[in-house]
């Protein structure tokens, strides 16, 4: 059976419409599985020239380049909004952070409906957005529901209309839930979960963090009013690069953010003593957004729109399965559990597995056999498929030294620790 495991594999790498792109990444170790795209994707070789040519714009121009750069992060949302959320222009910003982001849509949001009194969320959302959610209903004198979606072994923390739908009612401000669990890797359903919480007059703001570049988003086409996300995952824009906000255009002269920062007033070098917001998207920008990120992401994306997104985002369904296949027949036999959704349309770009050793197995992984996954309270693994990076052939030897780490149980003997957990 290995052997037809590698064949296999051999067989999907030569079928692969996207294996040219590999080349266009920098991979320093071959014999490195790396299979952790999902936090923090593969540098682009292109991205060093990108920022060394601002460098020399920024050396030569000094602050007259602010002449092209004060718009940049409307040009960069424009980019992002046509490569890779079905966004059409003068809806998306690249800027500040995901949190920030976040914290400014939600407060936005709440306050857009003044006698509405709760905020729900879920149990397994992303920290960062369960704790700023926190923040701002103290803050609005507001409830925060949390639905528990943590002990549903059946959907592995996918959200369905019959889980949600309970919780609604004509008093309920805002909803909040990722596209993509980050721990379960499950695909939640954006047209139909944004059309229920509409029906009951309240927001829905979709972080899709963990899906923006491994699954296919269509913000316009499924009536999404407010998202966000970063860009440093399976967009390979780098650690710390700046994430993306998206407001429906209907809905911009309406809302407004918490935070009124000069690059969103209306004449903007006029240095007014009062703000005035600006008219559409730039009226949610708060500030100087980072051009070397910027142009960060206009590297990978670059990538991103020549592979286009419908053959990434197959790859990501088919890398899945395979990964899931192999799971089956090396890893469920070792006590190992799938904690993520064998339908491709229910799951993103990972899956999650469980095992009682999950901490101590992914850190022997990392120090004694080349293979880098991450590990997730309190028993998990998370391995992921990054599409334009992550052969099946390095899929494949991932899973084998998984297999082999667990089967002769070496990982309790390792020692040595890797630092943090990321």
């Amino acid at each position: 059976m290995t052997q037809s495991w590698e064949v296999r594999a051999q067989e999907l790498d030569e079928r692969d419409s996207l294996r040219s792109f590999r080349s266009e990444f920098v991979i320093n170790d071959e014999s490195v599985c790396y299979l952790d795209g999902n936090s923090l994707g593969r540098l682009p070789v292109s991205t060093p020239a990108a920022i060394a040519e601002m460098l020399a714009q920024w050396g030569d121009e000094l602050v007259s380049g602010w002449q092209h750069w004060v718009d940049e992060a409307q040009r960069t949302g424009d980019v992002l909004g046509s490569t890779v959320l079905g966004a059409a222009a003068g809806q998306v910003l690249a800027c500040d952070t995901t949190s920030v982001n976040f914290y400014q849509l939600c407060s936005a949001a709440v306050r857009a409906r003044p006698d509405r009194q709760r905020i729900i969320t879920d149990a397994a959302n992303f920290p960062t957005d369960r704790y700023i959610l926190q923040g701002i209903a103290r803050e609005h004198n507001l409830e925060l529901v949390i639905l528990d979606n943590e002990q549903d072994d059946d959907q592995y923390e996918r959200i369905t209309e019959a889980q949600l739908t309970p919780l609604l009612a004509d008093d309920v401000a805002l909803v909040s839930l990722q596209v993509v669990q980050y721990r379960s890797g499950a695909r939640n359903d954006v047209p139909g979960l944004t059309e229920l919480v509409r029906n009951y007059g309240a927001f829905l703001v979709w972080d899709a963090s963990h899906a923006v570049g491994s699954v296919p988003l269509a913000f316009d086409a499924d009536g999404v009013d407010l998202a966000v996300g970063c860009t440093y995952k399976y967009l390979n824009s780098g650690p710390g690069a700046p994430a993306w906000l998206y407001v429906r255009k209907s809905l911009q002269p309406t809302l407004q953010v918490p935070i009124q920062g000069w690059f969103a007033q209306a004449d903007q070098f006029a240095m007014g003593a009062e703000f005035e917001r600006a008219q559409g998207i730039r009226g949610f920008q708060i500030a100087s957004p980072s051009i070397v990120g910027l142009r960060s992401i206009n590297a990978s994306l670059s990538i991103i729109a020549r592979a286009g997104m419908p053959a990434i985002s197959q790859k990501a369904a088919t890398a899945t399965a395979f990964m899931i296949d192999v799971f089956d027949e090396w890893l469920a036999p070792l006590g190992f559990k799938l904690l993520t959704p064998r339908d491709a349309n229910q799951r993103g770009g990972h899956i999650r597995i469980g095992h009682p050793d999950a901490d101590i197995i992914c850190n022997a992984l990392r120090v004694q056999h080349n293979v880098i996954t991450d590990y997730r309270v309190p028993d998990s693994i998370r391995v992921a498929a990054s599409p334009l990076t992550t052969s099946f052939g390095e899929i494949l030897e991932g899973m084998r030294r998984i297999r082999d780490c667990v089967a002769s149980q070496c990982y309790q003997n390792a020692t040595a620790r890797i630092g943090r957990v990321t």
